[in-house]
């Protein structure tokens, strides 16, 4: 790779991670080259990391040798630490004076309880920092060659989690009302209730051979792409297909024939042809 002198200089150009301040920091989606330059930055100078489990250990590697790790991840059915004793470590860490990185898949803000640990943060006077991350929803299904807007297709698209802190289906969303009105869902850990999603999707309304489409492991060597409809989509689990995974729901989901350029890396054939399928 060739050395650019002025992007040295840019480098140098951004913030000092003070001691006693927490950064929120977002990893992206898995791919280590999707970070951002402040997200680099953050890891280079962290005294502490605290790290979800959907943070790729290559990115962990980024960190300074002399940094200290503290795993926080949460997975489904797993023992995991509550949220609040994460919160609360963040705080404790910056008042014993560190610079505490709290590393998050993602973006923290979205569907990442990074809001929550912030606002711990201004409750116990800590400062703190917010790094955006590129969220799965919007990055993982671009390496899937599905957008979440075309204008041709949809002008809206809504964003929503499979489920609430107890894990079941959240009880406030308004079915008809999404049914009727986003032509493009993106859904979030949602794989274990997707059945459950689609049957009420239809009952609200949406038609039983709209296109579905599951992306696992987005933007890593391993994702795996599933295409189906509501009507057909079945226990993903009995196909092999595990989490984390994006679930997109629309006719965005046409276009992967002709933009999995991701795929194609892998001798997956783009068919240039296919626009007329989604506009049909």
């Amino acid at each position: 790779m060739m050395h650019n002198k002025k992007v040295e200089i840019f480098i140098d150009t951004l913030p000092e991670f003070e001691p006693g301040w927490v950064w929120l920091v977002g990893a992206g989606p898995g791919d280590p080259g999707l970070l951002t330059l402040h997200s680099v930055n953050a890891l280079c100078q962290a005294d502490v990391i605290v790290y979800d489990a959907l943070v790729d250990h290559s990115i962990l590697s980024i960190a300074d040798p002399h940094a200290e790790f503290h795993y926080a991840g949460k997975r489904g059915g797993k023992p995991s630490l509550k949220q609040q004793d994460i919160s609360l470590k963040l705080v404790q860490l910056a008042k014993d004076g560190r610079r505490v990185c709290r590393l998050k898949g993602g973006d923290p803000f979205v569907f990442g309880r990074g809001a929550e640990e912030a606002l711990t943060l201004v409750e116990n006077s800590i400062s703190f920092r917010v790094i955006p991350g590129i969220s799965a929803g919007i990055g993982g299904l671009a390496y899937a060659g599905i957008p979440v807007t075309h204008r041709d297709t949809n002008h809206s698209v809504t964003f929503l989690t499979g489920h609430d802190a107890g894990g079941v289906v959240p009880d406030t969303i308004d079915w008809q009302g999404l049914a009727r009105s986003s032509p493009v869902i993106v859904m979030y850990m949602a794989m274990k209730h997707a059945e459950l999603i689609a049957r009420k999707l239809m009952d609200a309304g949406r038609a039983a051979d709209e296109p579905m489409a599951f992306v696992c492991h987005a933007t890593t060597p391993t994702m795996t792409v599933h295409e189906t409809t509501l009507g057909t989509v079945g226990n993903l689990s009995d196909l092999g297909f595990t989490p984390p995974a994006i679930i997109v729901i629309g006719e965005v989901v046409k276009l992967r024939v002709a933009l999995d350029w991701f795929g194609s890396l892998h001798s997956h054939k783009l068919l240039k042809n296919s626009y007329s399928q989604v506009r049909a």
